[in-house]
């Protein structure tokens, strides 16, 4: 799109535009005042910086002591008729992308594009990202941009400098394979896998190990429309079954080098973990499970815990190792969903600690608002109640979890608002929560009752 424009001599001719009311902007990360400020400023850093006076640099160190926004049409003595055109081709670049003018933010790109041809300075690598993300950016939302714009945008990028070819590749790749395009993003990133430039840096070789690992993610995806196709047909192939082997294998080789890289990595080990269970590797699949969850290396991350819970519990493990799971899930999330699910684990526990703990577990529920009307969770509190009760000290039991909870529960569940409110939408769960005010908040005088349930009188 870009290149097919018309854009006159490096001095533009500017036109300028009306003012509008900014719309939601869409940029906020492409084009923050920071890049401006450093874009659009004094081009002093573009120019040799050896002649400078001890006045120039005494003047730079001086700053407002408020951030005042800066005239960005300023010339400055140094700066260049090419400098000065670019400068101003950014402003209007910046006005049209706020205002989603796609058309006119593509015509002035087109212009702005020259900057890659300047002579290699202390930013050009700051003008080519900025480049790369602006005519993305557009692209994306210009009604007639097609795929052959982005792979022409995203090839003159590439080839413009090494410093993001990286991740150039695999933004590239991720626009392919939304579209449709698997085995041609499958190709950008085998290409940009075994791509190399000067001395391997730790942050290549980061990004090189990401790239691989997408790589991966694509064979598995090619595996699963293979096993799709191998499971819905009524005679199949010997020679499909091979190429799902190939597939796995290939995949397996760096999804399975993840672990050693800490990190949050949930798409990738699901799918490793899916092949292997396929293919009845269990132990290998459940251990892979145990190192993403139990791994100190590794940033707590509540979904491991999730994902080797749900391994278990498809297998049939013991409901001693599932709660060794939830424990520690409850730990990190205390809202979780699946503590009603460790709350009747240990309900069903003959050991009256873990009906204690149960009595914990819901009441932490309840302390969040997502849970305040959910009639599973209320039932789950009053049914562990009704056990604890064969207990001889109950009574001390509920005192002690409540105790931190007196002052602000009756305000979060049992105010003649909640119980007009129950009254109406679910008299099931006003029915259970009315039967537990007493149990849970004897010295109290609540208002949450039948009576005011019906006349919706306000606390």
């Amino acid at each position: 799109m870009f290149q097919h424009i018309k854009c006159g001599s490096p001095t533009l001719n500017i036109r300028g535009s009306d003012k509008r009311q900014l719309s939601q902007l869409s940029l906020t990360a492409v084009l923050n005042m920071d890049d401006l400020k450093r874009e659009l400023g004094p081009c002093e850093d573009l120019e040799d910086g050896n002649d400078s006076s001890d006045d120039n640099s005494s003047k730079r160190g001086k700053r407002p002591k408020l951030p005042l926004v800066s005239l960005m049409s300023v010339e400055t003595p140094k700066e260049s008729g090419f400098h000065q055109s670019t400068r101003i081709c950014l402003e209007k670049i910046r006005e049209a992308l706020l205002h989603h003018r796609w058309q006119e933010a593509a015509e002035y790109m087109a212009c702005y594009t020259q900057t890659l041809e300047y002579p290699t300075n202390e930013t050009h690598q700051q003008y080519k990202e900025l480049v790369w993300r602006v005519s993305t950016e557009i692209l994306h939302h210009h009604p007639n941009s097609t795929m052959e714009d982005y792979n022409n945008i995203y090839e003159r990028m590439k080839h413009s400098g090494v410093r993001h070819y990286l991740m150039i590749c695999l933004e590239h790749s991720f626009h392919l394979l939304l579209n449709g395009h698997i085995e041609d993003a499958k190709l950008q990133l085998s290409a940009a896998e075994s791509w190399r430039h000067g001395k391997e840096s730790a942050t290549q070789d980061q990004r090189t190990k990401l790239i691989q690992a997408y790589r991966s993610l694509l064979d598995y995806i090619i595996w699963c429309d293979k096993k799709f196709t191998h499971s819905n047909t009524d005679y199949p192939d010997s020679g499909d079954n091979q190429d799902m082997q190939n597939y796995f294998r290939q995949a397996s080789v760096n999804l399975k080098e993840i672990l050693k890289n800490p990190g949050v990595w949930d798409p990738f080990i699901l799918s490793y973990v899916e092949m292997l269970e396929f293919y009845e590797h269990h132990e290998e699949a459940e251990k892979v499970l145990n190192d993403y969850a139990y791994d100190n290396n590794f940033p707590p991350n509540p979904n491991a815990h999730v994902y080797l819970y749900q391994y278990l519990k498809r297998h049939d493990t013991s409901q001693r190792k599932l709660m060794k799971v939830l424990k520690i899930l409850h730990v990190l999330v205390p809202s979780h969903e699946l503590m009603l699910e460790y709350s009747s684990l240990l309900l069903q526990s003959e050991k009256e600690s873990d009906i204690q703990k149960a009595l914990g577990v819901v009441l932490e529920m309840l302390d969040f608002a997502c849970w305040r009307s959910n009639l599973d969770v209320w039932k789950r509190l009053k049914a562990i109640i009704q056990k604890l009760q064969l207990q001889e000290d109950w009574k001390n039991v509920v005192f002690e979890k409540m105790a931190a909870r007196k002052d602000w529960w009756p305000a979060l569940h049992f105010t003649s608002f909640h119980a007009s409110k129950d009254s109406d939408e679910n008299p099931e769960l006003m029915e259970v929560k009315a039967s537990l005010t007493k149990t849970l908040c004897p010295d109290k005088m609540l208002k949450y009752t039948a009576e005011q349930g019906t006349s919706g009188e306000e606390t």
